[in-house]
């Protein structure tokens, strides 16, 4: 059963993580991607030619990962019942990063804590793609927080989504893309045609799983006995403010439901970006918010898990 498969994914990437000696899919995405680049790139940077060629690359990365992906799970299934399970399991890890994404903020709070607030910025900037250089504690925890709240997104509500929707052959392919847009979904040079559908496919991708990640963040806030309603004020509020059709909704709920104020003016490449505010100062930011973002992260993640899981039972059963 596909629930199974993703239960053990789940308990797979808690235990394990993403080690480094480990081969990871995104890793060998992260390498054609970049090859295409250089090929492309190399020919010629006319505006037209690199549109089309995003397109291309777009569409024929995850399409070649989903039907990899099929091609394996059948050769692995064929064998037995428990060699196709251990092989989407594997494979399914691979798309999730709850650990890795917890660590890192964590990792983050633990060197605010001893007041190493270069070292604070150094692993920040692992995570965010803001400038780092002149943040001051405050910014620091502000980028962790952010980064935990979409993250929560691209990292788990999405890859389980499609889990439960297409197995492991929609969940790697719904990685490719995501992969596709943090490497080349930007605006700037020559990644404003390259990059062009590869952020549009993500924006589509992320679409109801950021919505769905939203709304878990209320019920966290309903769990912890929070303000609930600040929480879906500040969403409604303040969720389309972002330039991402997706990104500020997890981040409006994650302000609401901690009760601090995220977003705001950010540099990125040396260039001020004036994003807008979300979510109201009922108090000044703190390094054990980091805590309790990854908490929030956390109790997001198995809500996700188990509402797919008995949604899936139940439309097997209609």
């Amino acid at each position: 059963m596909r629930p199974v498969a993703i239960v053990l994914a789940v308990v797979l990437d808690l235990v394990l993580g993403d080690p480094r000696w480990l081969p990871h899919p995104v890793r060998l995405f992260g390498r054609v991607i970049s090859l295409y680049e250089r090929v492309l790139v190399g020919i010629t940077r006319r505006p037209l030619i690199l549109l089309g060629g995003g397109i291309v690359l777009a569409l024929a990365l995850p399409v070649g990962v989903w039907w990899g992906a099929c091609w394996l799970l059948d050769l692995a299934y064929s064998w037995n019942y428990w060699t196709g399970l251990v092989t989407e399991s594997c494979l399914l890890a691979t798309t999730v990063a709850l650990k890795g994404l917890g660590q890192a903020a964590l990792a983050v709070r633990d060197l605010l804590r001893t007041g190493d607030l270069p070292g604070a910025r150094r692993e920040v900037g692992m995570i965010v793609g803001r400038d780092v250089d002149q943040l001051d504690t405050s910014g620091v925890i502000r980028a962790a927080v952010e980064s935990v709240a979409e993250n929560t997104v691209d990292a788990v509500i999405a890859p389980l989504f499609y889990a439960f929707l297409g197995g492991a052959p929609l969940a790697l392919a719904y990685r490719a893309v995501n992969t596709l847009d943090s490497m080349v979904g930007y605006r700037r040079a020559h990644y404003r045609y390259l990059g062009w559908a590869s952020a549009r496919l993500d924006d589509l991708l992320n679409f109801l799983p950021a919505r769905l990640a939203a709304s878990l963040f209320i019920l966290t806030a309903f769990l912890w006995r929070a303000d609930v309603r600040h929480t879906w004020h500040v969403l409604c509020r303040d969720g389309r403010k972002h330039a991402s059709p997706n990104s500020g909704l997890p981040e409006a709920a994650m302000a609401g439901l901690l009760g601090v104020r995220l977003g705001g003016p950010c540099f990125y490449g040396g260039e001020l970006h004036p994003r807008p505010y979300l979510g109201e100062e009922r108090v000044p930011l703190e390094v054990e918010h980091i805590t309790q973002a990854v908490k929030a992260l956390y109790w997001v993640s198995f809500q996700g898990l188990l509402v797919g899981g008995i949604l899936y039972i139940l439309l097997e059963w209609v």
